[in-house]
């Protein structure tokens, strides 16, 4: 992947591990000069200090106001990805109206927002890498308000292709990812759940950050892909 992003800027909006962490680090690697930013720039600065090519900036997803800013700092940009989450898990009767609001705040209204104000400033060959997930095409009891959000992203993406064209616009969606969202579970209930999925999807095994970040770069680097969702759930869908 080394030189594909030579000289491209490439904001990278989310927490600075996991998968934001990864895709930036993946992005810096291809050549890209990255700006990470999220809600608590000091934390995002701790962790890229001392890595070459990586900046951090502040906004928050919540208040177009702070994307708006975001843009005025970054003046020109060439690639956006959005990969902030706020997930709303649990049965129709438990669910919390302001945590499903959240979700669709950070993985739906946000990256709006972030196209509104930065597909303007975008130069020749851009493009924009959203979020969505396996649950929109994997419907199960207590993942509802996660579906519906996945599922909204994946229309914002094929919407804003349309419309942005010839700016490109894809989404990314992950299946069961080994990173850190699954350690509340604990280290006994995390592995059981790890082993039943890995035995039941067609890739036998759970998906890495890596693998995500592989697929945001061929969405970033592909110039004939656009409006589309790439599954990277190892077949899960079919399961």
């Amino acid at each position: 992947m080394t030189g594909l992003l030579q000289h491209r800027d490439v904001l990278v909006v989310g927490r600075g591990g996991g998968i934001a962490g990864t895709v930036a680090i993946a992005a810096r690697d291809a050549g890209a000069r990255v700006i990470a930013a999220g809600r608590h720039q000091e934390a995002l600065a701790e962790i890229y200090a001392g890595e070459p090519d990586i900046t951090t900036a502040s906004v928050d997803l919540t208040d177009e106001a702070s994307i708006s800013a975001l843009g005025e700092r970054l003046g020109t940009i060439d690639h956006v990805v959005s990969a902030v989450s706020a997930r709303a898990r649990g049965r129709l009767a438990d669910l919390d109206r302001d945590a499903v609001r959240l979700s669709f705040d950070t993985k739906v209204i946000g990256p709006l927002m972030l196209a509104k104000h930065l597909a303007p400033r975008m130069r020749a060959g851009g493009s924009i890498t959203l979020f969505s997930g396996a649950a929109a095409t994997k419907l199960a009891v207590g993942t509802l308000a996660v579906a519906i959000t996945n599922g909204a992203a994946d229309v914002l993406a094929r919407s804003l292709a349309l419309e942005l064209a010839p700016i490109r616009v894809n989404a990314i969606s992950p299946g069961v990812i080994d990173t850190g969202a699954w350690d509340a579970l604990g280290e006994e209930a995390k592995a059981s759940y790890f082993a039943d999925v890995s035995t039941r999807n067609p890739a036998r095994r759970i998906g890495t950050p890596h693998d995500i970040a592989n697929a945001v770069l061929f969405a970033m680097t592909s110039p004939f892909v656009t409006g589309v969702t790439l599954p990277v759930d190892g077949g899960e869908p079919l399961t």
